[in-house]
């Protein structure tokens, strides 16, 4: 596929998951979400409400995160959280699977917890991403997750969070990929900043990629 600038802008979620992030970082993310056409903005759940008032057209879709960052939230409580959100204006849910879970290897929780979250957004017609937070995982770890994932079908497998202790890899993506197939697409986040890493992961095999920094990557492409 060739990728242009625009097809770019369309498989970037333009995000801002700071604390600190107060109502004009939002307006600003907002505004710049809907001049670029980025495929959606990224916020904590606060901030969704606030992101509907400033895009009331619906020209840009709104995601948030649930369980973020440390996944270790109940599956009742990330039920919840997504519901909230998808109540308050949200279109994409990326959640935090519950890394202490797989780690112990009980996988019949994560099964679970994947089940009861994917169900409840495509209940309400919302895109389902599941973060696996690779940083923490072992290589069979992430394919006992991916495998999961295949069989479940959420939208999408996520590599990271960005706050953990290491971010997006090509290996990681590829890995993901090769376990999910066709049947589900593959998110990188976590540390992509400019337009190489952007578009290596894209080779890699991801559809879509989160960033901060997605006005910075598209401002990188050379004049037309």
């Amino acid at each position: 596929m060739k990728i242009t600038k625009e097809t770019l802008a369309s498989m970037i979620d333009h995000t801002n998951l700071k604390a600190d992030a107060g109502e004009d970082a939002v307006r600003r993310l907002c505004d710049e979400a809907r001049q670029y056409h980025f495929a959606c903005v990224m916020v904590n759940p606060a901030q969704v409400r606030r992101c509907a008032r400033f895009l009331l057209d619906g020209a840009v879709p709104i995601g948030s995160v649930v369980g973020f960052p440390l996944g270790q939230a109940t599956i009742r409580v990330k039920c919840f959280e997504a519901e909230d959100a998808i109540a308050n204006g949200a279109r994409e849910i990326d959640y935090v699977l519950n890394v202490a879970e797989l780690k112990n290897g009980d996988t019949g929780y994560i099964a679970e917890e994947m089940r009861a979250i994917v169900a409840l957004c495509r209940e309400k017609g919302v895109v389902s991403k599941v973060i696996f937070e690779n940083c923490y995982l072992t290589d069979d770890e992430k394919r006992q997750a991916a495998a999961i994932a295949r069989e479940i079908r959420p939208d999408f497998v996520k590599t990271s969070t960005g706050f953990g202790s290491g971010g997006a890899t090509l290996e990681d993506v590829r890995l993901m990929k090769a376990v999910v197939g066709e049947a589900v697409k593959v998110k990188a986040a976590g540390g992509i900043r400019d337009r190489k890493t952007a578009l290596a992961m894209i080779e890699a095999g991801a559809e879509r990629i989160g960033a901060s920094a997605g006005v910075a990557i598209l401002e990188e492409w050379p004049a037309q």
